[in-house]
């Protein structure tokens, strides 16, 4: 194989090379990756990107980094030794990565079809995207014309409605006529009668200029209504907007990567915001759940791998986190403990959304002296609902194709939330994050 390897498997490649070299003896720490080495865990990848790719080409490095494979990725190991070609339920990119580096005489077929699922996987993606744009114009036109045909009839009504008012003053006008062709013929017998014609003449004028004017009034209270019924149909778009938005923001952080870089503002309003105001919105596809076959639930990385996702909005279910973690204190110290450890984690992670929802069954309303941290939203359940109820309902407001995570170990929100679309991560993982 010719060229670079593809994006995808070239950071799987990083990856697995930065955890050998957590693994590796001071002594074996190649010169170029002994700085690299103190990074932390979870920036290692990200940060020697560069000295991990030129350390992997050295074949003392990549041997190490094999025999770390073999001791811990065995099934990888295996998929990429395999003279048959790997499982089809395997991962393309991972197994290619792996082949790469255990240098296995077909790497280079399983890296090409790595980049062929790849970009398979891109065009797939473009190609929903563009038809979830089709229908979505569509959709917005034919609301637009059954919008429109509303309004053209409201207006011919109201034409139709003009044009009597102007016939009916056109028969008292040709009346008014009338009256003054007998006035004048009897004006020719007598002067008093064409003076009483006259006055009577000049009355239907006068009465014939209000018709005109009621009318004229009546064309001004039609367009009054008919720039309100516009000004309605825009706000109620406002909560597709605020969906519209949201997708925008998540698609253009997963596109680019350096919304943290610049500090871009985040939007006026999110879905979590309009729920709180008593919103609610439509649900999205079903998800699978996080967390890899072998990896225990406690296991802290699973929180910084959630939380490295661009875009993403983590829902955690307030309780059954404290229950599990603090169950000896009140349910006020509780959640003050709950929130502290979440306000440090939010700030180290400025691109994601969290939000802690707490049953309101013990409280009327936010506790007394407990501050909600910066980039922390707190909800409390509706009167008469669960917080379980809750989270369902914050979940179904998200668009589609924003991540979402649930920490929670109740297997039935569990399998709710995945119903809505958004994916499962234990409790244990928070609580093991948050004492690290």
């Amino acid at each position: 194989m010719t060229g670079p390897l593809p994006a995808p498997v070239r950071e799987y490649v990083i990856e697995l090379a930065a955890q050998t070299l957590a693994d590796l003896p001071e002594s074996d720490v190649p010169p170029s990756l002994v700085a690299v080495r103190r990074f932390k865990a979870s920036r290692r990848a990200k940060a020697g990107a560069i000295p991990l790719a030129a350390a992997v080409d050295s074949e003392v490095f990549r041997g190490r980094v094999a025999e770390w494979i073999r001791r811990h990725q065995p099934e990888l190991a295996e998929a990429a030794d395999s003279a048959d070609g790997p499982p089809p339920a395997a991962p393309p990119e991972k197994v290619a990565a792996v082949a790469y580096l255990l240098r296995v005489p077909h790497w280079p077929e399983l890296v090409e079809l790595a980049a062929a699922a790849a970009a398979e996987a891109e065009v797939r993606g473009r190609a929903d995207e563009a038809e979830r744009t089709i229908r979505r114009l569509t959709d917005q036109l034919a609301a637009n014309q059954r919008s429109a045909a509303g309004e053209l009839g409201q207006l011919r009504e109201g034409l139709a409605a003009a044009r009597v008012e102007a016939e009916e003053a056109r028969r008292r006008l040709r009346a008014s006529s009338d009256r003054i062709r007998r006035a004048e013929e009897a004006a020719r017998e007598s002067v008093a009668a064409a003076e009483t014609a006259r006055d009577a003449a000049l009355a239907a004028g006068r009465d014939a200029e209000s018709e005109v004017r009621r009318l004229r009034g009546r064309v001004a209270e039609l367009e009054s209504a008919l720039a309100a019924t516009r000004r309605d149909s825009r706000d109620s778009r406002s909560m597709d907007d605020a969906r519209m938005r949201v997708l925008l923001d998540t698609l253009i952080a997963s596109a680019h990567g350096v919304r943290r870089e610049l500090d871009l503002p985040t939007m006026v309003a999110r879905p979590a915001d309009l729920l709180a105001r008593g919103g609610d919105g439509p649900s999205s596809a079903p998800q699978a759940f996080v967390g890899a076959r072998g990896r225990p639930d406690d296991d802290p990385t699973l929180i910084d791998e959630v939380l490295a996702v661009p875009g993403v909005h983590l829902i955690i279910d307030g309780y059954n986190v404290t229950k599990r973690g603090y169950g000896r204190l009140t349910l006020q110290a509780q959640r003050e403990r709950l929130l502290s450890g979440l306000g440090a984690l939010a700030g180290r992670n400025p691109d994601s959304e969290v939000t802690v929802v707490f049953d309101a069954t013990a409280v009327v309303a936010r506790p007394i002296g407990v501050a909600t941290p910066r980039g922390v939203r707190v909800l409390f359940s509706r009167p008469g609902q669960l917080a379980d109820e809750e989270i369902i309902r914050l979940v179904r407001l998200e668009p589609q194709g924003r991540p979402v995570f649930v920490v929670t170990s109740d297997r039935e929100v569990a399998e709710n939330s995945a119903a809505a679309g958004a994916r499962a991560v234990p409790s244990a993982a928070l609580l093991a994050r948050l004492d690290r």
